[in-house]
């Protein structure tokens, strides 16, 4: 198969799913698989079931690694971009040991070269390439899941930083004085305020207050994004002052980012912006309430074009971007 008509191999290893896809050069995601059960294998066995199920879905496609271009693979943690090698991620108790070599490992099993970086960068630069970002130089991406992360494209490229752990804006501090303690040991970052992985500890301070609530409260572990849409299309009051309160915390999140990279988009991405309108509307509101007379020229804000897939899709760009 000729380079050109190649197609591309993209590896989400999410905090909620491991999804492996065929994706075309344009973007067209063609297959994939979706596996549940990866957060809590160690390395060596989370590599394994990696390539198990690229292998897998080239059989199912009666193609073998002759016709890829190459793999990318979005991560949902810190990495240090140029060694591929994992620092730390909350999203893996698996993955214990600190300087995990994740590229080195994955590539040993393949022929192709293989490409590394966090999830919300190979988001941001699918984006960019393909989705609502498309036609910008700068985008920032901003993934609301189960964490909260940037994708920076400024000037057209992708800006990893340092380390390459630039963009780990659900570690930005929102609200100093909270209570929320973060997985990084921080109080009052984004992350603990806003993100799906902390609705458990969202509900119970609304508990705590006093508010009512048709959610099954018995374990707050079960909470997650969908059960709280649930409660709100039933008209829960604790779900929704829930969405409301996490809402406000991005808007201040996006009002951050525009002071600091002054973009012509964001684009949201991510499980949470299925919350739909009253979680929208409210981050908007939010957003422009705070900028105020300081918003000189228009800024969109725009909603993911690749929805469920741009973790995929997006780890698959990897392998187009030019160093």
């Amino acid at each position: 198969m000729p380079a050109m008509d190649a197609l591309l191999c993209g590896v989400d290893l999410g905090g909620t799913k491991l999804s492996v896809g065929l994706v075309e050069q344009d973007g067209r995601l063609v297959d994939k698989v979706v596996a549940y059960d990866h957060t809590r294998k160690a390395e060596a066995e989370l590599v394994l079931q990696i390539r198990d199920l690229v292998r897998e879905l080239l059989r199912r496609n009666r193609l073998d690694e002759s016709a890829l271009l190459g793999i990318g693979v979005g991560f949902a943690g810190h990495l240090r971009f140029k060694d591929g090698v994992v620092i730390t991620s909350s999203n893996f108790p698996g993955l214990r040991i600190k300087n995990f070599p994740l590229r080195k490992a994955i590539q040993e099993h393949f022929r192709v070269p293989v490409a590394v970086d966090n999830d919300a960068n190979a988001q941001g630069y699918a984006e960019h390439r393909f989705g609502a970002g498309a036609g910008y130089d700068t985008v920032i991406f901003l993934t609301l899941s189960t964490g909260i992360g940037a994708g920076l494209v400024l000037d057209g490229k992708l800006y990893r930083g340092m380390t390459g752990t630039a963009g780990e804006f659900g570690h930005t501090i929102v609200e100093p004085s909270s209570d929320l303690v973060c997985g990084c040991g921080n109080r009052g970052c984004l992350f603990a305020l806003a993100a799906g992985q902390s609705l458990p500890q969202l509900v119970k301070k609304k508990l705590d207050r006093g508010l009512k609530t048709t959610l099954e409260i018995e374990d707050l572990r079960r909470i997650d994004g969908r059960r709280i849409k649930e409660a709100v299309d039933r008209g829960d009051e604790l779900a929704r002052a829930v969405v409301l309160e996490c809402a406000d915390y991005v808007g201040i999140g996006l009002y951050n980012l525009f002071q600091i990279f002054n973009p012509p988009v964001i684009v949201l991405g991510g499980g949470l912006i299925n919350w739909g309108p009253l979680y929208l509307e409210r981050i908007e509101k939010k957003f422009y309430s705070l900028a105020g007379d300081m918003l000189f020229d228009p800024i969109r804000i725009a909603l993911s074009k690749l929805g469920p897939d741009a973790g995929v899709i997006g780890a698959a760009a990897l392998v187009l971007e030019k160093p």
